[in-house]
């Protein structure tokens, strides 16, 4: 609910409970920074023991305050919270942020004692930051707020920051200060009984002085709520997260290609992608992209230009750009005449522009101008290298005057040399001009705006429902729980993907060889033989398969052989019989895939497929259920999708589809919720459509 949050963020009021005369404690810091950062309201330390603090006076109880106040601060011991908390409710005190630790993070005992402050919150209709957290910040001067016991105010911005870790906020806010990042508001969560980082994207997606949010996250506590909140707020204000725990230690063993793929940073990077969120690599990367963002219009193509008083730098920003989706075009030739008369005949004049290390301020704004008035180009990177002589500030100043003439294209500075580099960061950030050490990081960045730009432009698209037979494949599902069977039979497994409108290929099961021989004569040659055993999952490695049959007694031949290999292999395995299928010849490899997990739900997956799957793992998941975008920007996300394209004189894929499968198999898992794991593999693509040759089906038995 917007402004849900304003009592803690935006208080009028606040006691501070705990505060302390002693130095070097929490409740005495957090006191002294509402002072002297010049909170704009009232502010009351609650302390029974002491008659005034920072020379304010001090009440002995909340009870004793003489106003309503909006925002309690909790920095008493552990077992004196829950009846502060208490008494709180009790005098009308909306919000509550408790910085004590204590509580779910300490164990058993602690986790019981978060339960009880949660419940008297409920009870009394506040809301809670925390417990164990740093506090909360509002740098807007209408409200000069430091709730936090961090040293460091953050210049004034249009960034809002939520941390999940109190150390990483105060390295957050730090950073903000040394490198003049304007912040709007901070909160530290702490364990987030009651408010959460999805609290906090419906409060800061209508708050007008919030254009970018940031996030440090360590876990999503309800991350389909999060891909909801997310994708809508992120089509107006971008949101970067940092995440951590990208590590694949501690996912669950699973029995299908899907199942080991999905790890759980590949949900965390599926559900960042399909929000729309933008993932960052580190704190550090987070702050990059946030300035590219801040005060910078949005480039209207990926057609950029670098300009340069040093070759090797220009070179480093060029390969990067490239490397990270933009373009260097040519300029044009009104362009290279213009720049001609201000470089001298040493100076590389193209694009990437070398003025060569002589270059003065001067030269800076005339190049600049000449770049971004070219038609051609749509974005610049400014990079500066302090010769002897020329001041970092000066040529910083030239840069600051164009971007302001230009204010249609983003610039970006890239400042080197540590010499005067804060003095040209001010020059640069005064304006809006985010300024950069290297030039890699100011390519990221320019891409960042540049894909962004491009996800907002693209037109929505549904999520489409199709006709199918759902009474048949819950028929299918039903006697197999009641089977209590974790597997569906291979002949079961190709029924429920036909009963979804998935192409398959036409098979029938055989008990015997003759019956098998009859059967292929029925289908049509050539045939493949398959062992159909509901402990066997990868049937080649028991020689369970047998391809290319073109006789009758060929296939009567495979049958007996695929019967005695299984029996050598797995001697305990049950044999269903052997299916027997018409094989589909050509075609490129994929694989549709789906995996149920405990916090996302069902996450579909789309790659190139074949026996090579896992180790290749060229795949992408998203959460189901898909929309139009979903399924498109799966196809097209694979490090492989040139293959899919067309190469050699190959004809391209029926992307289309492929698409479609994948937003089938998403409607197959969203309505059957029994089904834990699937994968189709191969799944072929032909020009004229897909065909799917095997499958796998799991489910989930109460």
């Amino acid at each position: 609910m917007a402004n849900a949050l304003d009592p803690i963020l935006k208080p009028k009021t606040i006691a501070v409970i705990g505060a302390s005369r002693s130095r070097d404690t929490i409740g005495h810091e957090i006191l002294a920074n509402l002072i002297s950062r010049g909170f704009t309201g009232a502010v009351y330390p609650v302390n029974p023991h002491a008659h005034a603090i920072h020379s304010v006076r001090a009440y002995p109880s909340i009870g004793a305050v003489p106003e309503p106040v909006d925002l309690a601060i909790i920095v008493v011991p552990k077992q004196a919270v829950i009846p502060s908390a208490e008494e709180c409710g009790q005098n009308g005190v909306k919000g509550l942020v408790v910085i004590s630790a204590g509580f779910r993070e300490v164990g058993t005992e602690g986790a019981e004692r978060e339960r009880e402050l949660v419940k008297v919150c409920r009870r009394y209709g506040m809301r809670m930051i925390g417990p164990n957290c740093m506090g909360v910040l509002n740098a807007n001067p209408e409200f000069s707020m430091n709730a936090t016991f961090a040293p460091s105010w953050p210049p004034f911005g249009r960034l809002a920051f939520v941390s999940q870790s109190g150390a990483m906020g105060l390295s957050v806010l730090d950073y903000a200060s040394e490198y003049g990042i304007g912040i709007s508001q901070f909160v530290s969560m702490g364990n987030k009984p009651d408010v959460s980082g999805n609290d906090l994207l419906l409060q800061w997606e209508h708050d007008d002085t919030v254009d970018t949010i940031l996030m440090y996250v360590e876990n999503f506590g309800n991350p389909r709520n999060f891909l909801e909140i997310a994708s809508r707020i992120s089509k107006h204000k971008p949101i970067i997260v940092v995440k951590s725990g990208r590590s694949a230690v501690g996912a669950q063993a699973a029995s299908s290609h899907t199942g080991a793929l999905a790890a759980s940073d590949t949900a965390v990077d599926a559900l960042m992608q399909q929000a729309g969120v933008i993932r960052a690599g580190s704190v550090e990367e987070v702050f990059d992209i946030a300035m590219a963002f801040s005060g910078q219009p949005l480039p209207k193509s990926r057609r950029t230009a670098v300009m340069t008083n040093s070759g090797g730098p220009g070179i480093l920003a060029a390969d990067s750009l490239v490397m990270n989706g933009l373009e260097l075009p040519r300029l044009q030739p009104e362009t290279l005449e213009r720049l001609r008369p201000h470089f001298p005949a040493e100076a590389s004049i193209g694009n990437p522009l070398d003025m060569i290390a002589s270059a003065k301020p001067s030269g800076y704004r005339a190049a600049l101008d000449a770049l971004l008035s070219d038609p051609n180009i749509d974005s610049a990177v400014a990079i500066f290298v302090p010769p002897l002589g020329i001041k970092q500030a000066d040529v910083a100043e030239a840069i600051a005057e164009i971007g302001m003439i230009h204010r249609d294209k983003p610039v970006l500075g890239v400042l080197m040399g540590r010499e005067g580099l804060p003095q040209g960061k001010a020059e640069l950030h005064e304006v809006g001009i985010p300024a950069y050490i290297f030039p890699e990081s100011a390519a990221r960045a320019l891409a960042t705006l540049c894909r962004y730009r491009e996800r907002k432009e693209r037109p929505a698209l549904e999520t489409p429902v199709y006709q199918v037979n759902a009474a048949r494949a819950r028929d299918i599902i039903d006697r197999a729980v009641t089977a209590g069977l974790n597997k569906l039979s291979e002949i079961d497994t190709l029924d429920i993907f036909d009963a979804y409108g998935i192409p398959v290929a036409p098979a029938r099961l055989a008990s015997s060889a003759q019956q098998a021989a009859v059967i292929a004569e029925e289908l049509g040659y050539p045939v493949a033989l398959k062992i159909v055993s509901p402990e066997i999952i990868h049937k080649t490695d028991v020689g369970g398969v047998v391809l290319g049959c073109d006789e009758a007694h060929e296939v009567r031949d495979a049958f007996d052989q695929i019967v005695a290999s299984v029996r050598t292999h797995s001697p305990d395995a049950t044999i269903s019989g052997v299916l027997v299928q018409r094989m589909v010849k050509g075609g490129r490899e994929t694989i549709v895939g789906m995996n149920r997990d405990a916090s996302f739900g069902p996450m579909v997956m789309f790659g190139l497929g074949g026996v090579l799957v896992e180790a290749v793992q060229d795949v992408v998941f998203r959460i189901a259920p898909l929309s139009q975008n979903d399924a498109r920007d799966m196809v097209r996300g694979l490090r492989g999708f040139k293959i899919l394209t067309g190469i050699r004189g190959q004809a391209p894929a029926h992307l289309s589809a492929l698409e479609e499968v994948l937003l089938r198999v998403s409607q197959l898992s969203v309505d059957n919720k029994e089904i834990r794991e699937l994968d189709i593999n191969p799944l072929l693509a032909f020009p004229d459509g897909v065909m799917a040759v095997d499958g796998r089906v799991m489910i989930a038995i109460p």
